[in-house]
């Protein structure tokens, strides 16, 4: 088995597409849902500035995208396998160092999400040491980004023992850490409480880590083994069953979870609220965008896989950009959802 890389320049345009259509996409829909659910202002009463009204979602979808790119780069070894190193090392060669930074900057940005969330709780007001240690201390969305801030670091620890001694360093073991990592970030959005509180937790998290692997584990393909038809023969056809199975979780998931926050909410009633509040009008555009990937990913499946396992020429970079940009879309839905009124 050989490789053919194309030329440099082609590789790079094709991975910087499918990243930059990914993190537009999830800031430009984070900003706009963000300001669609904004509350209007109230005479005499202090609101966020808009330094933290636009900066708070930017920097919780930069957090989201970070977490993504840890997961995705976490897995490609997995994707890749290991009867044939002289080959995926290359490849791996280059992710290792991005995951070790992705790891760094999504810690960094969870603790930055913290400070604008006390700037937010705390408007007209910088915030101090003692403000942001208070709202870790009594409110549970701070723990959680404080928590999986830890996971990151930890994920970037063990990124660095990989750099330093490769896959010696069990691929397993950084797609937990970075798996264990997303378990708090459903903390940041609506909680249930009732009965259902667990069980509604439980299907957000199943969404967040499905949702992960599924973007992440796209993206890194597309990136770093598109250009090279051999691995990618060897890698697609490995993530399409786990795609498969993201896809199926992430929908019955998000479709549970939106639905089931609502209905367990005092004060809301369905179906009315699904097109009066804000969070129902939210939920129903992550569905239609969920829906909208189904035929994307199709198309990746049953048309390009088969052309990729015999060797030909794809436009899958160019299918995995547009897959990956409704991605972004809908990471940017979810933001403003864990901020919307469900009233």
């Amino acid at each position: 088995m050989t490789v053919t890389a194309p030329a440099l320049p082609r590789q790079r345009v094709g991975g910087r597409l499918v990243a930059g259509a990914f993190g537009v996409c999830a800031i430009v829909s984070a900003v706009a849902a963000s300001t669609f659910t904004a509350q209007e202002s109230v005479p005499g009463v202090p609101m966020p500035g808009a330094l933290v009204t636009i900066g708070l979602p930017v920097v919780r979808v930069l957090l989201d995208l970070a977490a993504v790119a840890v997961v995705g780069l976490s897995l490609l070894p997995k994707l890749l396998g290991f009867n044939h190193p002289a080959l995926t090392e290359p490849v791996l060669l280059r992710v290792r160092p991005l995951a070790v930074l992705a790891a760094w900057a999504w810690a960094i940005c969870a603790l930055l999400t913290i400070v604008f969330q006390t700037a937010e709780l705390n408007p007209g007001r910088v915030p101090t040491f003692g403000m942001i240690a208070g709202y870790v201390g009594s409110v549970g969305t701070g723990q959680g980004l404080l928590f999986s801030a830890a996971c990151a670091l930890a994920a970037a620890g063990i990124g660095l023992m990989a750099v330093r001694f490769g896959e010696k360093v069990p691929a397993e073991l950084r797609v937990i850490v970075a798996l264990f990592g997303l378990l708090p970030i459903p903390v940041t959005g609506h909680a249930v409480n009732s009965v259902w509180h667990d069980p509604i937790m439980i299907s957000m998290e199943i969404h967040v880590m499905g949702a992960a692997a599924w973007a992440g584990g796209l993206a890194a393909t597309a990136i770093f083994v598109a250009p090279h038809k051999d691995l990618l023969a060897l890698a697609l056809p490995r993530f399409s069953r786990i795609a498969t199975v993201c896809l199926l979780l992430v929908s019955l998931s998000g479709l549970i979870t939106g639905l089931g926050t609502m209905a367990l909410t005092p004060g809301v009633t369905l179906p009315g609220a699904i097109v009066t509040s804000h969070y129902g009008q939210l939920v129903v555009v992550k569905l239609v965008l969920m829906a909208s990937l189904v035929p994307l990913a199709a198309h990746i499946r049953f048309r390009l896989l088969p052309a990729v396992r015999g060797g030909r020429a794809t436009a899958l970079v160019g299918w995995a950009a547009a897959e990956v940009g409704v991605m972004g879309l809908a990471y940017g839905v979810a933001v403003a959802i864990t901020r919307a009124s469900i009233a």
